[in-house]
């Protein structure tokens, strides 16, 4: 059973991670800046995607949330998605160990990763276009360096539009809603592209989202990759 944990970048690490120290966009630094300021015992860096080098899967989301990933230093955790996100994991056998939303727990992903669009938090959850563009170089090298890559799933529209640049590929011609499959061409291969609401408190809080309509959505993907393989 192939099992890792977090992709931790180097300065000898290839193009998919960025420096947890990453430069590339003023306003995300200073903003990590204020938070190191206020939170010192927190992470406040670039977040390295999480999960096993040969998956299968990969769950791309939009951002880290300054108290979630921002403060633990892993994809989800330390906030109500990673909750919702990484139960759900567990029940379609994605992971092993147990997971504690401080991140200090065994957990590790089996045939799955998890990134982001945007490594760095951005204020008010929401990263301008200008940071979405320059942080995609890393989304595009995540992608390619996954050879065994079979199944995104993307979590909202904004990591939906994300995923189909990286990929070349015209969001427009792609709708996004929830539920949604796409067949597209990767880097490695043909992908199959799956679309969910953000598992977020607001989308759950709301019934916009269901924890039954999420396990839908991972129901579809275990589907294909059990034809797929």
């Amino acid at each position: 059973m192939r099992t890792m944990t977090r992709v931790v970048a180097t300065r000898e690490s290839n193009l998919a991670e960025p420096l947890a120290d990453c430069a590339l966009c003023p306003r995300l630094v200073k903003y990590r800046q204020d938070n190191a300021r206020d939170e010192p015992d927190w992470f406040n860096g670039a977040v390295s995607s999480f999960g096993d080098e040969r998956a299968r899967l990969l769950i791309v989301g939009l951002a880290p949330g300054r108290g979630g990933a921002n403060r633990t230093g892993r994809p989800f955790t330390g906030d109500w998605a990673g909750n919702l996100l990484y139960r759900t994991l567990e029940t379609f056998k994605f992971s092993t160990g147990t997971f504690r939303p401080d991140g200090q727990d065994d957990l590790a992903l089996t045939d799955a990763m998890i990134t982001n669009a945007v490594r760095c938090a951005p204020p008010y959850n929401k990263p301008v276009s200008a940071e979405m563009n320059t942080c995609r170089s890393f989304l595009v090298e995540r992608i390619k360096a996954l050879p065994d890559l079979t199944a995104l799933i993307c979590l909202g529209r904004v990591s939906h539009e994300n995923t189909l640049k990286a990929l070349g590929l015209t969001p427009s011609a792609y709708a996004f809603t929830h539920g949604a499959r796409y067949d597209v061409i990767g880097p490695n291969g043909a992908l199959a592209l799956f679309d969910s609401y953000h598992c977020s408190r607001y989308n759950t809080n709301t019934r916009r989202l269901t924890e039954a309509m999420f396990h839908d959505v991972f129901h579809a993907v275990r589907q294909h990759m059990a034809t797929s393989a």
